[in-house]
């Protein structure tokens, strides 16, 4: 008995698929550059700096810094050089100063111990500084004949002297740290803020949703001015989010608001009202303010997919005498989970993310400090990048559960 071998396919359809996926994978790769780029290298980079000690003055790298100037008149004239370690507490290594002094200067005693002049050459040896170094030394001149000060002094501080030390670097070295992450998590406003978080981005997805959707059932007839009003209710989402965020907060001002004027005088009430700076109005008028803002999304989505929902349903639904709400609950609403669940998702994420809004509206004060807020106080404010850097960590996990339990529950459930 002899074992027939395996038919392999033809070398020329190998050589043909082996040429498409290199060609696929060739237009595929600008895409892959440009994603890596703008999206996983500043992802990588927030989890680096979340791991490290870093504030905002150690975003520039620990270097020596000198500066030159000319000194005192007549006989006492003089060169002096300050030179600083840019760290406070970083050390610098094998830090050399070298200048060409100008023609026009003699140079007299008094050269410090670790400076040697070889010609019009001075070369300074310092060795290893510490963080805070912070010391000036000057050489005695005299002008030569026919030189001018004025001249001189134009010459020495034009001219920079050459410095050049190695010191570490405190985004790349090698040195971790779990110190930014507890502190946020020992702090007791951290879950607070993750609280009002939280409900700030339910309660103005969910309000998001339920008015688009309320606005797309009452749209979604024919009637004269459709097209106007159609676009009258996209002006919220398209307006510039300063100009609305500056409009909210002169309506509803303590002082001088409109808002607060009519309640005054219908007799809602004796005093004004500071919306925007008592807790927890403050946070209702956010979460109002995001909900006004971003339901027009929602409009525009749900009444494209409840145009494409074939009519004959509902016109059979009429002869069975089938009421408007069991027409919408049994009928539309169906239809319309599938793009209701994708319209949650995406405005779960942005509204998580969402930090423009709040900051113009209230800074973040009178219980509005969300996580992004907090991100850009702890940055910016506090001069913490690590700890800024390590928020944002926590907003990235927090989306990744909520994404991870959406597609693993609920977009199942939906055959999404």
């Amino acid at each position: 008995m002899t074992d027939t071998p395996t038919p392999t396919p033809p070398t020329g359809r190998g050589a043909l698929h082996r040429r498409e996926a290199r060609l696929a994978w060739g237009l595929l790769l600008p895409t892959v550059i440009s994603v890596s780029l703008v999206v996983i290298l500043p992802l990588l980079a927030i989890f680096w700096i979340s791991f490290k000690p870093v504030g905002l003055a150690d975003l520039r790298p620990t270097a020596p810094v000198v500066r030159e100037s000319l000194r005192g008149s007549g006989e006492d004239l003089r060169i002096e050089y300050r030179l600083r370690n840019s760290s406070q507490d970083k050390e610098i290594r094998g830090v050399t100063l070298t200048d060409t002094l100008p023609d026009t200067v003699v140079v007299g005693e008094g050269l410090p111990e670790f400076c040697t002049l070889s010609g019009r050459a001075l070369r300074c040896d310092y060795g290893d500084i510490s963080g805070g170094f912070n010391e000036r030394f000057a050489l005695p001149i005299t002008l030569a004949p026919g030189a001018d000060e004025d001249a001189v002094e134009d010459v020495v501080e034009g001219s920079l002297p050459r410095i050049t030390g190695e010191g570490d670097s405190i985004l790349t070295n090698a040195e971790f740290t779990l110190e930014n992450f507890a502190r946020i998590f020992d702090a007791d406003e951290f879950w607070g803020v993750l609280g009002v978080t939280m409900f700030y981005t339910v309660f103005g997805t969910l309000g998001a949703l339920l008015f688009g959707l309320f606005a797309a059932l009452l749209l979604n007839k024919s009637f004269r001015g459709q097209g106007i009003l159609r676009g009258l209710y996209l002006f919220p989402y398209v307006a510039p989010v300063i100009a609305v965020a500056f409009t909210w907060v002169t309506l509803f001002d303590p002082f001088s608001g409109s808002a607060n004027a009519l309640l005054i005088q219908m007799g809602v009430t004796n005093e004004a009202i500071n919306f925007f700076g008592q807790r927890p109005l403050a946070l209702i008028m956010v979460t109002v303010f995001e909900i006004w803002r971003y339901f027009p999304l929602s409009f525009l989505f749900i009444l494209a997919r409840m145009q494409s929902i074939d009519t004959d349903m509902y016109e059979a639904a009429d002869m069975d005498g089938a009421s408007p709400f069991q027409k919408f609950w049994y009928l539309s609403l169906p239809m319309l989970v599938g793009i209701l669940s994708v319209l949650f998702l995406l405005r779960f994420i942005w509204t998580f993310n969402k930090f423009d809004d709040i900051f113009l509206l209230t800074g973040g004060n009178a219980g509005t400090r969300t996580l992004t807020v907090n991100v850009y106080e702890q940055a910016f404010a506090v001069s913490n990048i690590g700890a800024g850097a390590a928020v944002a960590v926590v907003i990235f996990g927090c989306l990744l559960l909520f994404s991870v339990l959406f597609f693993r529950f609920i977009s199942r459930e939906e055959g999404l």
